[in-house]
């Protein structure tokens, strides 16, 4: 006798009766188990392995990518690592999960009965092994929503993949919905400007507000994605909002990876001719990071800023990222209520519940 076997997964044992439930996945990109050679060379092999990422003829790259940079790169990579990793682990990985926690909290404030999850899309945890518990779950609509406010193929777009490539394989299908970008959310565009604001209060203002988003190939540009423009976009609204004139503020872009052309202007490059210049002090922001991560707290916070002092600048400042700026999480719990619209989320307010769940909420964002 002949077994059939099913490509599709097991479904998790139903129970009629079961309320159906709604979930929110909050997806970042990743980050290494530890800051070691091994784990960072596990880390970029999935990562630059991406077809989203690198653009070029897939066997070249994979010979490029095993035969030259996975010897060389990972133990280069892991010693910036150690320079910012915590006795928590790493920042990208602390942020995002506080993120996804104060998230729930706040739409559970607003009497919304969602469960909300952070999932990476390379590393761990992975993107399907949570959609995996969420459907064990009783799960039945997931939102999906990007940690990045400009889209991306790179990086939205692929998570996506990694969405649909976990749904290829399920029988009985959740109600997915995506949210793509909030590059231009009034609310994100004044969490920003809050931060900056704050930052300047603290600390006076600089010469210069250098707004460095992360890089991607030029190529990709002319190709029709939309996060140069979108990127620009972000800059023009948060320097409005800050009242910043032309010449007070300047948009780069960072992680340059090869030799190809990226985004101009870059960010280093540009930081070393202001130095040389004249200019006295700058201040940095990176308002396509809503985590603070390897390429804010080391590739701007300490290279840049050696860059631009060792090029005659008397004072660098680097502005944190959102992280669990309770302005920030507002924003994000208003994008997501939006987006959840049309689902039955909302549930009669339990005062003692709600109360208990922003404390909570509340709690875990002044852990740090």
């Amino acid at each position: 006798m002949t077994l059939l076997t099913s490509p599709f997964s097991q479904e998790p044992t139903f129970s009629h009766g079961q309320s159906p439930r709604t979930a929110v996945l909050y997806c970042n990109l990743g980050t290494p188990d530890e800051p070691t050679t091994p784990a960072v060379r596990r880390f970029l092999a999935e990562f630059l392995g991406d077809p989203r990422v690198v653009e070029i003829p897939r066997l070249l790259w994979l010979m490029i990518l095993h035969g030259i940079i996975l010897r060389i790169r990972p133990a280069k990579s892991a010693a910036k690592y150690a320079t910012v990793w915590l006795p928590e682990g790493s920042p990208l990985k602390i942020w995002t999960e506080k993120q996804a926690k104060m998230l729930q909290g706040w739409l559970a404030q607003r009497g919304h009965d969602v469960q909300v999850r952070y999932a990476m899309r390379y590393g761990r945890t992975s993107i399907a092994s949570q959609l995996d518990a969420l459907k064990a779950a009783g799960t039945t609509r997931i939102l999906i929503l990007p940690a990045y406010p400009q889209y991306s193929a790179t990086t939205t777009a692929s998570l996506f993949d990694a969405v649909y490539l976990w749904a290829s394989k399920v029988r009985n299908l959740p109600e997915l919905r995506f949210i793509n970008h909030y590059h231009d959310d009034p609310r994100y565009i004044a969490a920003l400007a809050a931060s900056v604001q704050r930052y300047w209060q603290n600390n006076g203002r600089p010469n210069v507000l250098v707004m460095s988003f992360h890089g991607v190939p030029e190529r990709t540009l002319h190709l029709g994605d939309p996060y140069h423009c979108e990127c620009f976009k972000t800059a023009r609204l948060l320097a409005e909002h800050l009242g910043l004139s032309k010449d007070q503020f300047k948009v780069t872009f960072q992680s340059r990876l090869g030799r190809a052309k990226w985004l101009e202007p870059y960010t280093e490059p540009t930081l070393i001719d202001m130095g040389k210049a004249g200019v006295k002090r700058v201040d940095v922001v990176c308002p396509a990071f809503t985590s603070d991560c390897l390429e804010t707290l080391e590739e701007i916070n300490q290279e840049a800023r050696e860059a631009f002092l060792h090029a005659g600048g008397q004072e660098f400042h680097y502005i944190a990222c959102l992280n669990d700026d309770p302005a920030w999480i507002t924003a994000l719990c208003d994008i997501t209520q939006q987006h959840l619209q049309g689902w039955p989320t909302q549930t009669v307010p339990n005062d003692a519940r709600l109360a208990a769940s922003k404390a909570a909420a509340l709690a875990q964002g002044a852990k740090q």
